[in-house]
């Protein structure tokens, strides 16, 4: 990875049917940690080309479902060679974009190839049906069990890992047959979209489209009957939204949510340095802003004061900083700024032990959207800081004395994306992690780091719908066709 920036001034544009689209009206995209400095500017679609981008890739869409699934592998294969190597440059303008340290931002664009190439691995499966045999005397018919592809997807990805959350959901759709429109997230779209119209140029006109603009425009993206299926990512309110629109064309939905995952720290939990580094990295990790961080930890009150002594002494180290400074991150809102200040602002008025830890910076620094991190020990369970998704980097640290009480607590919540349970006894793992209402579990780690690209990803509860990745993510992109042949002998057999 080469240290050099980009400069500020990035401009990006629609590509449609092939071809890049630039608007008389654009998109200034701030730098969340300078006041007042545009990163660059992004093309604003207007309805109508956002209706065109509806009719490029249904045009498209017979031709590309066509082909076979190897076939279609092939093509994704030729587009995505290559990618690494604006790699750099991708990383220095989502840093700045978005707020992340570059080494994130470059891991960020790192899964997105990944995630593409686990998914053409797949090609032979997604093809692959079944029959149902007749039954003489019964069933009359052989039926061939197939898959097919559901038509024109939309992808909309949030700010806080857009590519790699990208990578999640486009390679399947397309690997199933479908033909794409990638939404960008309106806040922070410039390397999304540079590196996605690389891939695109690469795929026949009208596979794959990328559309950026403002909401209220884009509405065309999923209130249009060519729509077949909206994927989301983004909050529980705005998922809520997206099945609400979506209902009005009865256009399918996989939404990918917020989270509020526990991690639970057994009274066997090894806790050293090792185990330490892991649940940093878990609660703090881009500055909090990845839905599958853990947002509530409980632990053993036998172990209380070593996991509280653990996190504080790492967070006695961080570094506030800028992102190509390879600091540590900022939040990449002001609203969200406000919102974490305010619960850490009501635990302190409960009375709550609030620790803040670093000193946030000056300068052309000054006024950007910084928080001091924070831990709450043993905080009240009624507040915001436990009940809600902090998404900023705070974490409340909770004390239990029995089992069946940290899976109670862990379990009380409206969330169910990811849970983590820390042991050194691989039956509790099993038992523990079981009982967690949650789509995904780990076991003595948790988070982005340690998530299998190749198992399915998705939330119960108010987590989401649906599941993302492997052939179950392919799946969520196709519908089942069943083809039955009268079967003569059976069908005899009937009469008899």
């Amino acid at each position: 990875m080469s240290d050099t920036a980009t400069t500020a001034g990035v401009r990006t544009g629609l590509f449609i049917g092939g071809e890049e689209r630039h608007t008389t009206e654009t998109l200034q995209i701030a730098d969340p940690g300078k006041p007042g400095v545009i990163v660059g500017e992004a093309a604003a679609a207007s309805a109508e080309d956002v209706a065109d981008a509806v009719a490029s890739a249904k045009r498209a869409f017979p031709a590309w479902a066509a082909l076979t699934a190897q076939e279609r592998a092939k093509h994704m294969a030729d587009a995505i060679a290559g990618i690494a190597d604006d790699r750099d440059d991708d990383a220095a303008i989502l840093s700045q974009e978005n707020g992340k340290i570059r080494m994130e931002a470059w891991i960020d664009a790192l899964v997105f190839e990944i995630r593409w190439n686990l998914a053409l691995m797949l090609a032979d499966e997604v093809d692959s049906g079944h029959v149902l045999p007749a039954i003489p005397g019964a069933i009359p018919v052989d039926t061939k069990v197939a898959y097919q592809p559901l038509g024109v997807v939309t992808v909309i990805v949030p700010f806080n890992w857009p590519i790699a959350i990208l990578g999640a959901a486009l390679p399947h759709a397309l690997l199933a047959g479908n033909t794409a429109i990638v939404k960008p997230p309106l806040t922070a779209p410039l390397a999304t979209a540079k590196l996605v119209q690389r891939v695109a140029e690469k795929l026949p006109p009208g596979v794959l489209n990328i559309v950026t603009g403002k909401d209220e425009n884009l509405s065309g993206l999923i209130q249009n009957s060519d729509i077949a299926k909206v994927c989301f990512t983004g909050s529980v309110n705005g998922g809520k939204r997206m099945m609400e629109m979506a209902s009005k064309t009865l256009t399918r939905v996989t939404l990918e949510l917020g989270g509020n995952d526990a991690a639970i720290f057994l009274e066997d939990a090894v806790v050293d340095d090792t185990h330490l580094d892991r649940l940093y990295a878990a609660v703090y990790d881009t500055t909090g802003q990845i839905c599958m961080n853990a947002k509530r930890v409980y632990v053993h009150r036998s172990r209380l004061d070593e996991v509280v002594a653990g996190l504080s002494a790492r967070l006695e180290k961080a570094v506030i900083g800028y992102g190509l400074d390879e600091g540590t991150t900022m939040l990449h809102s002001s609203a969200q700024k406000a919102f974490v200040e305010e619960i850490i602002q009501e635990a302190k008025d409960s009375g709550a032990d609030v620790r803040e830890f670093g000193e946030l910076p000056g300068g052309d620094l000054a006024g950007g959207n910084f928080l001091r991190p924070a831990i709450v020990v043993d905080p009240d369970p009624g507040l915001r800081v436990v009940t809600q998704e902090q998404f900023g980097p705070v974490i409340p640290i909770i004390p239990f004395d029995s089992e069946e009480e940290a899976v109670r607590m862990a379990n009380d919540t409206w969330a169910g994306l990811c849970g983590s349970v820390w042991t050194d006894d691989p039956d509790s793992a099993q038992r523990v992690g079981g009982a967690l209402e949650c789509g995904y579990v780990w076991v003595n780690d948790h988070g982005a780091t340690r998530l299998d690209l190749r198992a399915p990803f998705g939330g119960m509860k108010q987590s989401g719908i649906g599941r993302e990745q492997g052939i179950e993510g392919i799946r969520a992109f196709q519908d089942t066709r069943s083809i039955a042949t009268i079967d003569p002998d059976a069908l005899a057999a009937m009469a008899h």
